[in-house]
């Protein structure tokens, strides 16, 4: 059988022909979309369309394609572009045919469309330099391909627009068995000319990078990836194109969301339990206790670790409510102190609009040990409580970019970690919750594991709302007309006052 990988940025407008395409032909059985962090509505598209959507662990194609990869479960892999619609009929068959037959371990695509500007310009003077024995390729940029699951894991791959050219290399200097297949005429949208320089640069540096690895020429420095951007998890958390939002709702995960915590499940999976055990008995500084317990999943893949959490049930219902809740017009996410890679996940499953998490780092989509706690979660001179780092920054960072008052707000948890923010909110929940202060301070005390009622509650604040909307308009009101009444009293003392 055959895995599809798509990786995408904002492919809203063709995803789903791809992902349905896809799903038409024979031999496929799963199809991953790797999102790269997309701000429109790519995700919740492929996702109802039945693929599974994972979310890339760094910015990047080839990041994206690696984690495809570690993911997939078949041995025979197909890699499609997202923003090509249609597709011709034959081209998953015609990939995949020669690598199922025994022919050939990787396959490139080419295809009825002028090979493009960089290709021509950058593209094959360079491999005429270092590789000219690949100028018989007709498209070597093409990302269309399909290979063995074993041999895609001995490559290095890059995680920008060298991506292609390069696993094209390494496929030849790995001496694999190599066939080009004409799959028929594509209409690919061409880069805007903005993009042009960057994906120049990065094509050359990744032939020039390659043939020095080979050693065909003298060494030449390469940039390190300096010229990348990383923005922000907040950055592209919040989608600019978003519809306006009045109000939220901001669930926890672990305990919450998901029936387990996936630290603990993990450490039952991996092994550590004791030593997770002895460390949370013996720190006492939350921010040490978050980066050593991180160094427990190091060299696990993303794959890893995504396999932990789909292991992990969902409270059952949950995607019908969080739907609900965004036609009404909530804003819906996770605030959690899990790991970004784990939330995405469960955020993308779910169809929720953002989630805010400490960020898990990893090399070539294996863990290093490392994380990085964002600065959303630390105190600042706005802040509502005096802890050092609280999820309720969080939660007010999202809420001042949105507009939302705190009284509009819906916060969930099951933990001490989630107190403030259940204080703070506008309605607080305490969900199947054993912590007798958070019961305590919640407004109110969900006990059995569904989210049902929370469609209640969300109309209540939205009464509240109303309510307290009313007041400062009457209040307004008789404040104007207690102004107008004192001033008429006062002109009329002075009029007699003037007699």
């Amino acid at each position: 059988m055959v895995t599809v990988i798509i990786p995408v940025l904002n492919e809203e407008a063709h995803i789903a022909a791809v992902v349905d395409f896809a799903k038409s032909q024979p031999n496929v059985s799963e199809i991953i979309v790797v999102d790269d962090k997309s701000t429109d509505q790519t995700v919740n598209i492929a996702s109802q369309h039945g693929a599974k959507v994972i979310t890339s662990t760094r910015l990047g194609k080839g990041a994206s394609m690696k984690d495809g990869i570690l993911c997939s479960s078949n041995e025979v892999i197909v890699f499609l572009d997202g923003d090509i619609d249609p597709y011709p009929e034959q081209t998953i068959q015609l990939l995949t045919g020669p690598i199922l037959r025994g022919e050939a371990d990787f396959t490139k695509s080419s295809f009825s469309r002028n090979a493009g500007r960089v290709t021509e310009l950058v593209a094959k003077p360079l491999l005429a330099i270092y590789f000219p024995e690949l100028l018989c390729y007709k498209q070597p940029l093409s990302g269309m391909i399909a290979g063995k699951k074993s041999i895609f894991r001995q490559l290095n791959f890059r995680e920008d627009y060298g991506v292609d050219i390069g696993i094209l290399i390494d496929m030849h200097v790995l001496e694999v068995s190599i066939m080009e297949v004409e799959i028929g005429y594509i209409e690919n949208k061409s880069k805007p000319w903005q993009e042009l320089g960057k994906m120049s640069k990065e094509v050359a540096q990744s032939i020039i990078s390659k043939g020095t690895s080979a050693k065909r020429t003298p060494k030449l420095a390469e940039d390190n990836g300096a010229w990348r951007e990383t923005p922000s998890q907040m950055g592209y958390a919040l989608k600019n194109n978003l519809r306006k939002f009045s109000k939220a709702v901001i669930f926890d995960m672990d305990n919450t969301l998901l029936r387990g915590r996936f630290i603990d499940t993990c450490a039952d999976e991996f092994g550590f339990k004791s030593e997770l055990m002895d460390i949370r008995s013996s720190e006492t500084n939350g921010i040490s206790l978050t980066k050593q317990i991180a160094t427990f999943l190091k060299e696990r893949s993303l794959a890893d670790l995504i396999s932990v959490a789909e292991h992990i049930p969902i409270v059952e219902g949950t995607k019908e409510i969080i739907s609900e809740l965004k036609k009404r017009g909530y804003l819906v996410g996770i605030i959690s102190d899990s790991y970004d890679c784990i939330t995405d996940h469960i955020k993308n499953k779910l169809e929720m609009d953002f989630s805010l998490s400490n960020e898990l780092e990893f090399s070539k989509s294996i863990c290093t040990g490392e994380v990085k706690i964002p600065s959303f979660f630390f105190s600042n001179p706005h802040s509502l409580c005096k802890h050092t780092f609280c999820k309720t920054n969080a939660l007010m960072s999202i809420l001042n970019r949105y507009n939302i008052r705190k009284e509009n707000c819906i916060a969930i948890g099951d933990s001490r970690n989630d107190l403030c923010m259940i204080r703070e909110a506008g309605i607080g929940i305490a969900f199947c919750s054993d912590d007798e202060l958070l019961n305590h301070h919640a407004d109110v005390v969900i006990s059995s594991p569904s989210f049902d009622e929370l469609l209640t509650y969300a109309t209540h604040l939205k009464a509240r709302s109303q309510f307290t909307a009313n007041i400062r308009r009457l209040t307004s009101d008789i404040s104007g007309q207690a102004s107008a009444l004192f001033h008429s009293i006062r002109d009329s003392i002075q009029h007699i006052s003037k007699k």
